[in-house]
Order: C-alpha cells, then sequence, then structure tokens
C-alpha cells in the first residue's frame, strides 16, 4: 500500500533523483542509438509503473546500460526500431511468467560478499566515468557503464584523453557543485532549507554560473549541456509502436527470451542490493519484482520504450537522498514525464558538470574505503570474491563481474566445506596416541580425498576414535573409505578403531536401496 506519511523526504530524493535519471536516460539512448524520447519513456514507466507495483522502497527501474550492447545489435539484427519493441513487449511477458512461477526466489542464493563487491565495483566505475564529464569532455556517452566504450577509448584511457579538453567553466562549475553537495550533507542543511537539496541548489548555480560564462574564458559549450527534444513535434517523431506481425519471426524470439534472462538476472541483482542499502533492511519480493518489471517492459515496449532493469546508480542515489518509501520513485517518473513536457528548454541549460558532481560523490560512497577494509578483515574466504567482484565489474561489466565473483565465492565454499568436514590435525599424534576424528553434521563425497588422506596418514600403533555423533548424513564414498580402514588399513599398521555414532559392526551396504536404509547409531 502507498503510504504518504514521509512525503517530504520522499518528494526531495524523487528529485535528486529525477535530476540523476535524465541524463542517464538520454545517454543510455544515445548509446543504444535510438531516439532520445525512447530513454525518457522508459525512464517514466520506470518510475511510476514499475514504482508503484514493486513493493522494494528503495528500488530505482529505468533503462539500463547493462542492455545496451543488447539493443544496439537486437535492432540491426531485427532491421527495424519497431520489430525490436515487439521483442521488448514479449520479454515483458516472460519476465512476468518468471515472476508467477517464482523463479525470482534465485537471487537470494548470490552471496554477501559478491553483492557488495558488485555495488563497490559500480562505485568507483561511476567515479571513474563521471571524471571526463567533470572537465568538460564528453565524447562517452553519460550513463555507460562498459570498460571497452564506442568511441574507442576504454574507461582509464578515456581519463587521459579528456585532460587534452580540459573546460575551466566545466571543471569551476563541478568543484563548486561538490563543494555545495559535501557542506550540504555534513551540516544537515536540507533539514533547515525545507524542500531545498543540495543537488537541486547545485543544479540552480550550475546554470546561473554557465550563463554568467557565456562569451569569456570560462564559456560552456552547448554540447556540455542536457540535450532534449524542445517541441512536441520532436517527442511525437521519438514514439514508435511495435510491429506486430513479426509475431512468428524467430530471430525476434530469440532477442525476446535474451533481454527477458538478461534484465531478470540484473533487475535481481540490484534488488538484492537495494536491499543492502536500504537503511531500515527491508526485504524486496523478488518474484512480485519480476512480475513488476515485466508489466513495465510490456508498457514501454507498447509506447516505444527502452527495455528497463532495477538500476544501481539511480536507487542509491534515491538512498543518499533519504528515500523513505517507493513514493520518492514515483514522483521521480512523474517529474520526468511533467518537466521534459513542460521546461525542456530549462533543463536543456544545465551543464553535464555539476550532474557529474552529484554521480562522482554517489560513486564514492558505493566504493567506500571502509568498505574494503571491512571485507579485508573478515578473511580471504570473504575478501577475495569481494575485491574479484570489484575488478571484474570494473574492468569487464557487472553480469561478468558477478559470475566471476561468484565463482570465486563458490570455490571458498566448497574448501571451506571440505576443510570444516571433520576435525583432525595431522602431525599433533605420534604412535601410541590416541586420535580423535570428529564428523560435521553432512559429509558429502567432496571429502572423500581429504579424509582418505587424513586417514592414511595415522601412525602405526595408534588409537583412533571416529566420531559422528552429530552427523546427520555421510555419502556412501565416504562410508566406503571408512569400512576400508576398519577392515583392511588398521589392521594392518596396528590401529585400534572405535566408531560413535555409527553401528561398530556395521557391514557397508552394498546396493543404494541398502545404503538409504543406512542408519547413524544416534538416530536409531
Amino acid at each position: 500500500m502507498l503510504s504518504t506519511k514521509n512525503i517530504k523526504s520522499d518528494a526531495l530524493s524523487g528529485l535528486v533523483v529525477f535530476l540523476v535519471a535524465l541524463p542517464l536516460c538520454l545517454g543510455i539512448a544515445l548509446g543504444s542509438k535510438v531516439d532520445p524520447i525512447s530513454g525518457i519513456i522508459a525512464g517514466v514507466i520506470g518510475g511510476l509503473v514499475i514504482g508503484f507495483i514493486s513493493n522494494s522502497q528503495v528500488s530505482v527501474s529505468g533503462p539500463a546500460a547493462g542492455l545496451i550492447a543488447i539493443v544496439v545489435s537486437s535492432v540491426e539484427t531485427l532491421g527495424t526500431f519497431q520489430i525490436f519493441l515487439l521483442a521488448v513487449v514479449l520479454a515483458g511477458v516472460i519476465q512476468l511468467l518468471l515472476g508467477v512461477l517464482k523463479l525470482g526466489s534465485l537471487a537470494n542464493f548470490i552471496p554477501n560478499s559478491v553483492i557488495e563487491g558488485m555495488l563497490a565495483g559500480i562505485g568507483i566505475t561511476i567515479f571513474l566515468k563521471q571524471l571526463p564529464h567533470a572537465v568538460g569532455y564528453d565524447k562517452d556517452f553519460e550513463g555507460d557503464e562498459s570498460f571497452m566504450q564506442t568511441d574507442g577509448e576504454n574507461t582509464f584511457s578515456e581519463i587521459l584523453k579528456a585532460l587534452d579538453y580540459v573546460s575551466i567553466g566545466a571543471i569551476t562549475v563541478c568543484l563548486i557543485s561538490l563543494l555545495i553537495l559535501i557542506l550540504w550533507d555534513k551540516y544537515k542543511l536540507q533539514n533547515k532549507v525545507k524542500f531545498l537539496p543540495g543537488a537541486l541548489v547545485a543544479v540552480i548555480i550550475s546554470i546561473v554560473l554557465s550563463l554568467l560564462f557565456a562569451g569569456t574564458s570560462f564559456e560552456i559549450s552547448k554540447e556540455h549541456l542536457v540535450k532534449l527534444p524542445t517541441s512536441f513535434t520532436e517527442i511525437k517523431s521519438g514514439l514508435s509502436s511495435p510491429d506486430f506481425s513479426q509475431f512468428l519471426n524467430v530471430d525476434m524470439w530469440i532477442v525476446a527470451f535474451t533481454i527477458a534472462i538478461v534484465a531478470s538476472i540484473e533487475t535481481l541483482l540490484c534488488v538484492e542490493a537495494a536491499d543492502k542499502l536500504d537503511h531500515e533492511k527491508r526485504y524486496t519480493n523478488p518474484n512480485l519484482e519480476l512480475k513488476a518489471q515485466g508489466i513495465g517492459n510490456i508498457i514501454s515496449g507498447l509506447v516505444g520504450g527502452l527495455p528497463m532493469t532495477s538500476v544501481v546508480v539511480r536507487t542509491s542515489a534515491n538512498v543518499n537522498a533519504g528515500a523513505k518509501t517507493k513514493l520518492s520513485t514515483i514522483i521521480h517518473g512523474l517529474l520526468l514525464l511533467v518537466c521534459v513536457l513542460a521546461i525542456p528548454t530549462v533543463l536543456n541549460l544545465i551543464p553535464y558538470a555539476t550532474l557529474a558532481a552529484v554521480l562522482l560523490l554517489i560513486g564514492y560512497k558505493l566504493a567506500s574505503p571502509k568498505l574494503f577494509t571491512k571485507f579485508f578483515s573478515h578473511g580471504w574466504n570473504q575478501f577475495l570474491p569481494f575485491i574479484i567482484t570489484v575488478i571484474g565489474v570494473v574492468t569487464i561489466d557487472l553480469l561478468k563481474g558477478v559470475l566471476l565473483g561468484l565463482f570465486a565465492a563458490i570455490f571458498f565454499i566448497l574448501r571451506e566445506n571440505l576443510r570444516k568436514a571433520y576435525v583432525f590435525n595431522k602431525g599433533e599424534y605420534e604412535d601410541g596416541d590416541q586420535v580423535v576424528i570428529h564428523l560435521a553434521q553432512e559429509v558429502s563425497f567432496l571429502n572423500k580425498a581429504s579424509i582418505k588422506e587424513s586417514l592414511l596418514a595415522i601412525p602405526e600403533n595408534t588409537k583412533v576414535v571416529i566420531n559422528a555423533k552429530e552427523t546427520e548424513y555421510i555419502d556412501y564414498d565416504v562410508l566406503e573409505i571408512i569400512e576400508d580402514f576398519v577392515e583392511h588399513q588398521s589392521i594392518d599398521k596396528n590401529i585400534e578403531v572405535k566408531l560413535k555414532g555409527i553401528d561398530e559392526n556395521f557391514k557397508l551396504a552394498k546396493s543404494e536401496k541398502e545404503f538409504n536404509n543406512f542408519k547413524l547409531k544416534h538416530k536409531k
């Protein structure tokens, strides 16, 4: 149920997200090589439709940088943007079905180290990508998150190249905007100056400075200002509708499934991240989120918009601005709609440098040094998946970075399970000592090699206790190793074996059916 209890804070947050989302919607449309209005449409629907249906209180949806490559290649493959829009509509239908089938719960299996690594990686990417915009170099479109750029540069080489195109006016605007934002946040001026967030103050002052700089050496070129269509004719010309005559086009269906899968994965990852960012730690139903995204993409495709996902950049801006409920998301969508229609000329006076300042702070907060210190203090099992995810997101892209981190996390989980399947410190025992091996609650085939090695390392003339009192399950392969040790190796090495929690006179079952009937003693 939509609450207006926190309407003041939500309205301010919605305004800040609107200022962040505006250039991103335009930039992603530009990067996708489609009409800018398609990006705005997706942003409006992400706020008004998905924001209303979703039960995430802080997540913000809109056109996603992670889908740019798919949009570009798909439009080229299908031939027309209208056929692509049909694929977007059907992708939404597929997402809706995924939500109905409750497949969104798969997101719960992503480790915290990977989610936090994704957030930090996106933070670093945002920060690095905004540096060229901050100095007045806008060759790469706003909202690009890929390491390899469409202009032939990469994230790092773009920064170096930007140094050759420095605009004193842009740098001045960015630094003043940063100062305003930092002071506004530090001294909590938003609480003293009602309904005036720091981002809006920075934008207003940047517009004034840009106008004052005109005709001087500080002048900010038009290429460094927001570019919106300024007439209804331009807006209308950007509207498209799906070509339903291509419903049986196989290539179109392939695109639809691709969009549905990639958009769903990105959304589930971002929603998990949103729950981490939420100060009140509320839980988002992933299945409802998939349904909301599906309905949003159906509507977006029908009216000529780009496909959407939940987006971390806008979500983190929302949280940092003090959002309490999803009303802020809806307000941002409403502002996009009204302002683009009513005051595009005013919006076109905003320098990218001031928006870069807002995003630089967001990036820094997402990749705070404290986050790296925290995971380092948790040990290598947590830090390595975290840092691998960070590096992958920054140097490749979000999905591949998360996959790398996930593989690393799985490796350490398996490694930890191998180590914790039993407790045995070889090297501490000598002939004649009593050796105690404590088996864990579950002992799987993955522990076969290490348990076998440990049993072989037990010295001669030793007493051995294999304690399985706390064990719920022992894999068939492991039981076979224990039986071989009891009946053969222990006799050869004069080792006295005592079994706890396992029938001391057991004979290993020789068939799976008999094995399934095997009972640990403490369960009898």
